[in-house]
């Protein structure tokens, strides 16, 4: 597998990604999943599904809001309800969605439909008997009307009125994941461009590390990068420094960064819908030895993982190389939950396979080749408050995995260095600036 990055753009003169392969690929995953399972359809309120059955999108301030769903039945083509005018959208620009066969009218795979709001809008409106009556009727058009209905997320009202209408609701969201759970070729080069950005975004972040900045500045110099290269969305930067380190708490402040800091970020954004789960620890102006050893061992522990992902291999052959809890200041694995982790990435941040001794363990995943996850260590310092935290993707290729999260992450990077060496003279750092761009050209350093 050759796992190549590409420019943004669409050109003439080279293959790049295949964005029709792209979805007619996932609907045929999709539709073996599917085949697979037990159930006559599946129903979709999650947009990451949706997307991978149909192909739309309609922005990320719709994510969390419940309001488009989406059915595949077993041998039919995806319809989508969709939001207000997103629907006649879907009309005019997404051409694999129209099943009419040359016939006047719309497209019959768009459709405008709405859901709940959440509950906002009043239970006495219909909305969700409404919802409960378009599904029932395509089940019925389909002979499936006696058949289970998968759902992968549900507001209780229209799990209520689905029920009424005599549907057999159960849960579909295996069967998604399980549609996900390898990549298609055009997908792995989608993620592997998400990464070709956090790269930059690293780049940039490194030459800005210094003592005096907050970490609420990283985070919006970071999705300044990324908003700048293209990125569809920018999900969060995970930005900790200082002794906020030990324990990690999963969320950025306004904390100013001092000399002597150590700093890890986590940045999570998609590229055309697919994410990336990225994480490099910095030491700021200078790093104490404890900081040092932390990050060897956090180094360790990767380097052990990930030596071992290759077809066949398991989700407990990696934790196993892992410590435990207990060795690390927890007392058990779901305190210590996602700090020495594993986990696919694909359309969603956390898709299948997920690696931890909370579950890898009693119930191991045989890897295969064409997945993608992130493997994540984390190690505490023996000063109490430091840490050092690390991230790589990798796709698991026919004899191994290849690693396509490229910025440095070997050693302990010092970001910020108020004096540097150079020709074995103690200068300031302008001046070894100024030595190193006289040397090698502007921007080296």
């Amino acid at each position: 597998m050759a796992i190549r990055t590409f420019g943004p753009n669409a050109v003439d003169w080279e293959e790049r990604v295949d964005l029709d392969r792209l979805r007619k690929e996932r609907l045929s995953r999709l539709h073996g999943a599917l085949n697979d399972s037990s159930l006559g359809a599946v129903l979709s309120f999650d947009f990451a599904n949706i997307r991978y059955m149909s192909a739309t999108h309609i922005g990320t301030w719709a994510m969390d809001k419940l309001i488009r769903f989406a059915l595949l039945v077993r041998g039919g083509e995806p319809v989508v309800w969709d939001f207000g005018s997103a629907a006649r959208h879907h009309q005019l620009h997404n051409p694999w969605l129209d099943y009419s066969d040359g016939k006047e009218g719309p497209p019959t795979g768009a459709r405008a439909g709405i859901s709940t709001l959440r509950g906002a809008f009043h239970p006495d409106a219909g909305i969700a008997e409404d919802v409960a009556a378009k599904i029932a009727a395509e089940l019925r058009e389909h002979g499936l009307a006696n058949e289970p209905l998968g759902v992968d997320l549900v507001e209780m009202p229209i799990l209520m009125a689905l029920r009424a209408e005599g549907i057999d609701v159960v849960d579909g969201q295996q069967v998604f994941l399980r549609a996900r759970r390898t990549k298609t070729r055009d997908e792995i080069s989608l993620l592997a461009q998400a990464c070709a950005m956090v790269d930059a975004a690293y780049e940039e972040l490194y030459g800005f590390l210094r003592p005096g900045v907050r970490e609420n500045e990283c985070v919006g110099l970071v999705s300044k990068v990324l908003y700048d290269l293209g990125s569809e969305y920018v999900e969060g930067v995970n930005a900790i420094s200082g002794e906020r380190c030990s324990p990690h708490p999963h969320v950025y402040s306004d904390r100013l960064i001092r000399p002597g800091d150590p700093a890890f970020f986590d940045i999570l954004h998609s590229h055309l819908g697919y994410r990336t789960c990225y994480y490099r620890t910095f030491a700021v102006g200078s790093a104490s030895g404890a900081q040092r050893d932390a990050y060897v061992r956090c180094r360790e522990y990767m380097d052990a993982a990930i030596a071992l992902v290759r077809p066949g291999a398991t989700t407990a052959d990696i934790v196993r190389v892992w410590p435990r809890a207990e060795e690390f200041g927890f007392p058990d694995e779901t305190a210590a939950f996602a700090l020495q982790y594993g986990h696919g990435v694909g359309l969603s941040i956390w898709e299948k396979p997920i690696f931890s001794r909370l579950v890898s363990l009693d119930h191991p995943e045989v890897l295969e080749e064409g997945m993608v996850f992130a493997l994540e260590t984390y190690w505490p310092a023996a000063d109490g408050w430091s840490a050092a935290r690390i991230e790589e993707e990798v796709v698991v290729t026919a004899d191994g995995c290849e690693v396509i999260t490229k910025f440095p992450a070997e050693e302990l990077l010092v970001a910020g260095r108020k004096y540097w060496t150079v020709g074995g003279e103690l200068n300031t750092r302008r001046e070894a600036q100024s030595h190193l761009n006289t040397s090698h050209g502007d921007g080296a350093r």
